[in-house]
């Protein structure tokens, strides 16, 4: 799909650059990459295939939105259904959650790679909006219009990231304190991320600490 939004050179297709770095991250083979690019220039890959987001709720309230790429739209919308339903959620109309949500870059490197302080500065004049901190991970967020960019001056910097995609960031977070809630969470995203046709789950939930001591 991203070699079809564009020519098929990552040079010159950001998309493209994009899917390929995140499929080295996920250890794809390089033979594996130029097979499935070399089929879509053949005309032979991708034709019918359409993205599709479906938006609805987990238990408890929490807003749920599933990214899914499909060439049978009946299908996957029957599983995704049938998943909600099974888990206690509600699958609703397209923007029924989507409001809860920013539209965001998320470029995710690991603290290793360099100081707070350096990330922070470079992140920040490269144009991107925040840079978050945890143990492991620097978490750097950026508007779409400004993700190509920032991604790119900071791989110049400090190598690929282990993630950079455009994705979903909550508004507001709901804290899940009951463990029984939080394991039916788990378990309906586990299921969704199963799907073939399933891309990407976000989802407006947060654990408190000793829920996720207990997970």
């Amino acid at each position: 799909m991203s070699a079809k939004t564009g020519q098929p050179d990552p040079e010159f297709n950001p998309r493209l650059r994009n899917a390929i770095i995140e499929a080295r991250n996920n250890n794809m083979p390089k033979d594996r990459v130029d097979a499935a690019i070399k089929k879509v220039i053949a005309g032979g890959e991708g034709e019918n295939f359409e993205e599709i987001r479906y938006e609805g709720y987990a238990s408890g309230g929490v807003a749920i939105i599933v990214e899914a790429l499909t060439d049978n739209r009946n299908r996957t919308a029957s599983e995704v259904r049938s998943i909600f339903t099974k888990m206690g959620g509600a699958l609703g109309e397209t923007g029924s959650v989507g409001f809860m949500f920013d539209k965001v870059g998320i470029i995710q490197f690991e603290t290793k790679v360099t100081c707070e302080e350096k990330i922070f500065e470079s992140a920040i004049e490269a144009g991107a909006d925040d840079v978050e901190v945890n143990d492991d991970f620097y978490l750097i967020i950026t508007k779409p219009e400004n993700f190509i960019v920032v991604r790119d001056i900071l791989t110049k910097q400090f190598g690929d990231a282990t993630t950079a995609k455009l994705d979903w960031k909550a508004k507001n977070l709901i804290e899940i304190s009951d463990i029984d809630q939080a394991q039916k969470i788990l378990k309906m995203i586990d299921l969704l991320e199963d799907c073939d046709d399933v891309q990407n789950v976000t989802g407006n939930y947060i654990f408190h600490q000793e829920i996720s001591d207990k997970i």
